[in-house]
């Protein structure tokens, strides 16, 4: 499998998906790869997607981590980000590769580890993936039990919470529900071509300090 992997090229924005992949093999191409790779991987059931994100992706994924950790800074929070770290578990036969990820509850359970392990360490509370067309994708954090996994689209902004064994839809984060995340977090990221990323950033942490002033 090395050679053909080796071989395989996927242009940004596409993705392939080979099936019958059985979870060793799973494990080998994540050796073989790497962790230095710029596709990212998700496995479900024997079916192996590898895709390369686009560079608007990787600048919008950026953006948003770097939105959640404005939000944290600001509340005083502890957070561990393990951006797109591989959480896989070969009981659920299920692995997955997010643009971002953080822990908050369980900050002290992971602070130090390079690496998840599923069968000892808990799920990330929250994920996020930039323009989801896989559903594949979509269920591995369902079967892996992540809490809150958000979905951006390109121009909306949506909050699944895990509640009794399903993702639910919501118009609030349970992480931080003090804040209009759904609207605002689109309103800040049209216009960053044309503001530029730092002025972005800048005019975001404002307004989260703004809400949480409000709120006290």
């Amino acid at each position: 499998m090395f050679l053909e992997l080796k071989r395989l090229y996927v242009p940004p924005g596409e993705r392939v998906l080979l099936r019958d992949v059985s979870w060793q093999e799973f494990e080998e191409v994540l050796r073989e790869l790497g962790d230095g790779r710029a596709a990212r991987l998700s496995y479900s059931y024997g079916v192996l997607e590898i895709m390369t994100p686009l560079p608007e992706h990787e600048k919008v994924k950026g953006l948003l981590g770097e939105f959640v950790r404005i939000i944290v800074d600001e509340l005083g929070w502890e957070c561990e980000p393990f951006g797109s770290t591989t959480f896989k578990s070969e009981r659920m036969d299920q692995g997955v590769e997010p643009d971002e990820s953080f822990y908050f509850q369980n900050t002290e359970l992971v602070r130090g580890k390079d690496k998840i392990d599923l069968t000892v360490d808990p799920p990330p509370d929250l994920t996020i993936e930039v323009d989801i067309t896989s559903r594949t994708r979509f269920d591995n954090y369902l079967l892996l039990g992540v809490p809150e996994l958000w979905r951006y689209d390109g121009h909306r902004l949506q909050i699944n919470l895990l509640q009794e064994g399903v993702y639910l839809e919501s118009k609030v984060s349970s992480i931080f529900p003090m804040l209009s995340l759904v609207d605002r977090i689109p309103e800040m990221i049209r216009p960053c071509k044309v503001l530029g990323r730092s002025a972005t950033v800048r005019a975001f942490r404002s307004w989260v300090r703004e809400q949480l002033n409000k709120a006290e």
